[in-house]
């Protein structure tokens, strides 16, 4: 059983149906919607960017006060060091098995795109010669 977002980037039903009803409550519902159907699908790589670049810029801001914050106390400030290290290191294994399951998703998901294309191939290929083409409707 395959399952799918009702509303993903994509022109279906539902998502043509949002984007005339905020055209018709607030014109920039309806334009926000269609932006959403043209580029929702890079939004994930959007948004990854994001974080990437203010994870850079607050570990910058966590290691310039590491440097000058020092308690007075030597044996505290090298618990403390070590410490933040060790998160630090936890800190980077989440982030390597997040981008891993990232990366697993991301091939689950062309799977199933294959799978669909191929069953779409063999239904087309199954048809006779004489059976009607998209083409042919129109």
């Amino acid at each position: 059983m395959t399952t799918s977002a009702l509303i993903r980037p994509a022109w279906t039903p539902a998502t043509i149906a949002l984007m005339v009803i905020g055209f018709m409550v607030f014109w920039p519902l309806g334009l926000a919607m269609l932006a959403y159907i043209l580029w929702g699908d890079r939004l994930t790589e959007f948004k990854r960017g994001v974080n990437r670049t203010t994870d850079g810029l607050f570990s910058n801001c966590r290691r310039a006060t590491r440097s000058y914050a020092s308690t007075g106390n030597v044996a505290f400030d090298d618990w403390r060091a070590k410490e933040l290290e060790r998160l630090e290191e936890e800190r980077r294994k989440l982030d390597a098995m997040r981008n891993e399951f990232d990366e697993y998703v991301r091939e689950l998901r062309r799977a199933k795109d294959q799978e669909e294309f191929d069953r779409f191939m063999r239904e087309r290929n199954n048809r006779g010669p004489n059976a009607p083409t998209v083409t042919d409707l129109g």
